[in-house]
């Protein structure tokens, strides 16, 4: 016993005061929407549980006692929460409650140990989330009730997808093909899948709210996200609303926009202020660039205008009507473009491998098929080290930019909608004319 209290009074004064004192607020904090609602326990009972936790915590860390009454600890909490749902059964309050109210004891018992155990993060995010689950009580019911049942299945099968199936798969893997042996990322794979059926929910969410113009919503900030991922979340919505194409079709134009806005920013930058030098991307001793990208401007600020002006030109903007989709997304529209996605993967790896002195077009062009930004990243850090010239980061950024929009002019081809695939086809080119006449102009 001696030698535990040595120990605790070696420990560090300032920091296990801290640590006790947050775990206490956290609790108050958890405390004060179960005292707003004027149920059993509130903010004191909630306080003194996660000093409790915290306080048995610091004895198991720091000596060689606490072990015992850190679960004995726990244990009356539950009991204690127990007997509170037992008397709201028994009583006029809510059984459902009560119950809640229990197990927000025990998050506040489990909240005082993580602070204490020197998880602060971790401790500090499960009060807050677990203050905004008790907050936002009615919204969530009213949320919940109003779900229809495919929209129920819907939300399951994402779940599924994002929090199941994702984790599961390896980060890499090898593909053999005799000669050549590719190497996948099957979690990169996947995450398209899962991207494709998350940007459906919120543009599930957005056309139900917004009607058509919604379309156009999701095409653009979905196209911040993952411009290639937008593509399938239109086919889905072509299938299912063929006389809304025109709609489709922006969006994709809007994500291309997205997309090349993305790569200028990060062109523009990240080379603002880089470091003296002449890099020439030839000579292994040049110093580190210096000055903006700006041969990148003309052509990725032509892609950008030209999008939005066809987009805007092609949709009927002034039509709000509301537009009833089936469902927020397809699981088998979604796998069938992961399927997709994998072929154009592969083929841009195969490419890269024959290519040989030109790999690192090749590479851009292959970084195009999954995400432009990859590639424009990688392009920039170069150029900024001297291991590229302007031109050569430049025209690797427009490769990776060119192989983005085409890459959704071949996804968008597999619909059965001739006029949605021709126009998107049709409207690509001009993306391309008109980036490659700004290139001339650079050029000349």
């Amino acid at each position: 016993m001696n030698e535990a209290v040595l120990q605790i009074a070696d420990a560090p004064l300032d920091e296990t005061v801290v640590r006790i004192a947050l775990a206490g607020a956290l609790g108050m904090f958890l405390g004060l929407e179960r005292e707003w609602s004027q149920k059993s326990a509130g903010i004191r009972t909630f306080s003194l549980i996660s000093l409790l936790a915290a306080v048995f915590t610091i004895l198991v860390l720091q000596t060689d006692i606490g072990e015992s009454l850190l679960i004995l600890g726990g244990l009356l909490v539950i009991v204690q929460g127990v007997l509170l749902a037992v008397q709201g059964l028994l009583g006029d309050e809510d059984a459902g409650l009560s119950l809640t109210t229990s197990v927000s004891m025990l998050v506040a018992y489990g909240v005082g140990s993580l602070v204490a155990a020197g998880f602060i993060i971790e401790g500090v995010t499960v009060a807050v989330l677990s203050s905004l689950l008790l907050v936002l009580k009615r919204e969530l019911h009213e949320f919940a009730w109003g779900l229809t049942r495919e929209e129920m299945r819907s939300t399951t099968e994402f779940a599924i997808l994002a929090f199941v199936i994702y984790p599961l798969l390896p980060a890499e893997a090898a593909l053999d093909l005799g000669a050549v042996t590719i190497p996948l990322e099957p979690q990169i794979i996947w995450l398209m899948v899962v991207a494709v059926a998350g940007i459906g929910i919120v543009n599930y969410a957005i056309v139900s709210t917004y009607g058509g113009r919604g379309i156009a919503v999701t095409g653009f900030f979905g196209g911040l996200a993952s411009s290639t991922a937008v593509v399938g979340t239109m086919l889905d919505h072509v299938r299912q609303r063929p006389e809304a194409a025109s709609y489709a079709v922006a969006a994709i134009l809007l994500a291309n926009a997205a997309m090349a806005t993305r790569n200028l920013a990060i062109a523009v930058g990240f080379t603002m202020g880089a470091g003296a030098g002449t890099g020439t991307g030839t000579d292994a001793d040049a110093g580190a660039n210096t000055g903006i990208l700006v041969e990148a401007i003309l052509p990725l600020g032509a892609v950008i205008v030209i999008a939005f002006a066809i987009a805007g030109l092609t949709a009927d903007w002034r039509e709000s009507g509301s537009m009833e989709l089936e469902s927020p997304f397809s699981m088998k529209n979604a796998l069938a473009f992961g399927a997709v996605f994998l072929v154009v993967l592969v083929f841009g790896s195969l490419a890269e491998t024959w290519f040989g002195t030109l790999g690192f077009y090749a590479t851009a062009v292959a970084s195009g098929f999954v995400s432009s930004a990859g590639a424009t990243t990688s392009a920039v850090v170069l150029y900024r080290g001297g291991q590229l010239g302007a031109p050569e980061a430049t025209i690797a950024i427009l490769l990776a930019t060119v192989s983005s929009i085409v890459v959704k002019a071949m996804l968008a081809a597999t619909s059965t909608n001739k006029n949605f695939r021709n126009q998107v086809a049709a409207y690509s080119a001009l993306l391309l004319l008109g980036g490659a006449a700004a290139v001339l102009v650079v050029v000349v």
